[in-house]
């Protein structure tokens, strides 16, 4: 239940005190807290130490808001969210997803997650200070928490979106990742192709399991062996997918019989997979089809340009702000699961394989 203007509160430590405590300004205290990575570690250490001994909560805007009636919504990245292709998909989300709040009357700010766990308290801190009326969580594959405190304890309403954590109760908004890669991958498989390389991305991860899911059921749909797929592993965050596609590629290179399609989980795997091959030779589409997922614009630049398939990035952003606000508004019939179509772009780096054509 919020507070009403008139009540009566105490106030524990203020922003100041901990900046005294750690001998620092109350600006640089801020900063450490809205965005670690703009603090040295050595002046992060010393405001983290003070906070705890404190016991410090980033309440200030509370009190000028009083709780339950902040304007702010709070988006949550994961931080190898922030990578090349990933960083384009992100912004597309972010951007629908303000403008929906914004025509709601509400702020929209961004909390990076941190590799540092103590670094990320302020996190569920302004979730549970009242600062923030709602979250929504983008790619992480954790939610934040430090000590008792966490982000999916902090009782306000939370929306997933490009991770489906519908299992745990949030809602989410995610696109058809399984069916739009099983779609795909049939339709190489209808101009000829027997023979697949696929560039995996990170072990576990929510968007690698649902695509090589649905290029496995491809397969299996056309009555092909598993071992008409060879895998390439290797990827530890999808920042790597440069590196992850030039190791692909040379060990497609490598191999004595060479797969005729290559299908990443990923564009930036793909495009360097694409170039690799080509620099050695190799003629994309002719002995090479390869198909990218995500749909990163840089591709249409590529040469050849780069097939792929297309998130509805616009799109997931607004559903997932219009979810929040249902939650907000006590909407009891949001469903835990909202799938939104892909888009499958075929350009000229996909082709029949030369045989085929034959």
């Amino acid at each position: 239940m919020g507070r009403r203007p008139g009540d009566r509160q105490t106030f524990g430590p203020l922003m100041r005190d901990v900046a005294r405590l750690a001998g620092v300004a109350t600006s640089t205290v801020s900063r450490a807290l809205a965005n670690p990575g703009r603090v040295n570690e050595k002046t992060r250490r010393r405001i983290i130490a003070a906070v705890e001994q404190l016991g410090y909560v980033p309440n200030a805007a509370a009190r000028s808001l009083r709780i339950g009636t902040s304007d702010i919504i709070m988006a949550v990245l994961s931080q190898p969210a922030i990578a090349n292709d990933a960083s384009q998909i992100m912004s597309e989300v972010l951007q629908s997803a303000a403008a929906t709040l914004s025509d709601a009357g509400f702020n929209l700010i961004i909390a990076s997650r941190s590799r540092v766990a103590a670094a990320e308290k302020h996190i569920p801190d302004l979730a549970i200070g009242g600062i923030v009326r709602g979250a929504i969580v983008l790619g992480s594959t954790e939610l934040p928490s430090h000590g008792r405190r966490s982000l999916a304890g902090a009782g306000i309403p939370l929306v997933s979106v490009l991770n489906d954590r519908s299992a745990a109760g949030i809602p989410s908004v995610v696109a058809d990742d399984r069916e739009a890669m099983r779609d795909a991958v049939l339709q190489l498989i209808g101009l000829g192709h027997r023979s697949f390389l696929y560039i995996a991305g990170p072990a576990g991860n929510y968007h690698e399991v649902e695509r090589f899911g649905g290029l496995a059921e491809a397969l299996a749909a056309a009555g092909l062996p598993g071992r008409a797929v060879i895998r390439h592993d290797g990827a530890p965050t999808f920042q790597t997918g440069f590196q992850s596609g030039i190791d692909a590629a040379r060990a497609w290179l490598a191999l004595k019989r060479r797969p005729t399609a290559a299908v990443a989980c990923w564009d930036d795997a793909a495009i360097a997979l694409m170039g690799t091959v080509r620099a050695q030779g190799v003629a994309v589409p002719g002995d090479l089809s390869v198909l990218g997922f995500d749909g990163a614009p840089v591709g249409t630049f590529c040469e050849p340009p780069l097939s792929t398939i297309r998130q509805p990035t616009a799109a997931l952003g607004a559903k997932a702000a219009d979810t929040l606000l249902k939650l907000l508004d006590g909407d009891a019939g949001v469903p835990l699961r909202t799938t939104l179509p892909n888009q499958l772009l075929l350009r000229a780096s996909t082709a029949a394989p030369r045989k085929a054509r034959a």
